[in-house]
């Protein structure tokens, strides 16, 4: 009876075993590219370096790691990653990244006043383009929830192109309650909706000078309910002809762009 009296709430052994599980994960990178900015991030913890000789010549400074050398035709077996990984003949085993809390990187953190939250976008080459482009135009930080996102993966690192390894991707508990935050500190939320009449830039004239929070939504759904509500405006990005709509990582681009512009121009 006493053993029952002292034992833990379900809640907080389930998050424990995730805190666990998480401290344990580890994810493959793979793809010259990918490699080659982790081997040069230190903030990267990294396990295990798999490459052939051929990739091994190509590959350039191994940041003192060992390399485990392999052949090409058992390579896919050795590293175990999903079969139409393009993945060059290297992979690396790291564990993820930890960018830090919202406050210090998207709130106070370097570059210019501008994030993306995305909503439920779970394809992680969109994910990696979307944080391709939000490094070359300078914003803080890509925002996303921690269940039903892309996870930082092998595949999310090749199409980011390296950018998985500067660029922040914080995985938040509740976006509605990130954007609030956001919001709290002065960022304007606004969310992409090619329904709305309004159109980015006329929306971004109109709140011009403060820091910006583009909100995207996942391809065909769109922005959920909650996340419509919590922006504090709806704008489309404006198209001509009968092809309305764009890919969400182009959307991304088209908005990181429009609003970077004027921040740059102030």
């Amino acid at each position: 009876m006493a053993e029952q009296k002292n034992r833990k709430p379900d809640w907080v052994i389930a998050k424990e075993r995730a805190r666990k599980s998480s401290a344990a994960e580890t994810i493959w990178l793979f793809g010259l590219h990918a490699v080659r900015d982790a081997l040069a991030n230190p903030a990267r913890e990294k396990l295990r370096l798999v490459v052939t000789q051929n990739a091994l010549d190509r590959l350039g400074d191994l940041a003192g790691m060992t390399p485990e050398i392999t052949d090409a035709r058992v390579f896919d077996r050795t590293v175990g990653l999903p079969p139409d990984s393009v993945h060059q003949g290297c992979a690396l085993e790291v564990k993820p990244l930890g960018w830090g809390h919202l406050d210090e990187v998207a709130i106070s953190g370097a570059g210019l006043p501008l994030v993306v939250a995305l909503d439920r976008v779970t394809d992680p080459h969109n994910v990696g383009a979307i944080l391709r482009s939000a490094e070359v135009f300078g914003a803080r930080a890509v925002v996303a929830p921690a269940r039903h996102a892309a996870p930082e993966t092998g595949a999310l690192a090749k199409t980011a192109s390296g950018a998985l390894e500067r660029q922040p991707y914080l995985r938040v508990g509740n976006l509605a309650d990130a954007l609030e935050a956001l919001k709290a500190a002065g960022f304007v939320t606004i969310g992409l909706a090619g329904e709305t009449d309004e159109g980015l830039e006329e929306v971004l004239d109109r709140v011009a000078g403060r820091p910006v929070c583009l909100v995207l939504g996942a391809e065909g759904p769109g922005l959920r309910e909650k996340t419509r509500d919590t922006c504090d405006y709806l704008a489309r990005i404006p198209f001509a002809g009968q092809f309305g709509s764009l890919n969400v990582s182009n959307a991304a681009a088209v908005g990181l762009y429009a609003a970077a512009r004027r921040f740059k121009s102030a």
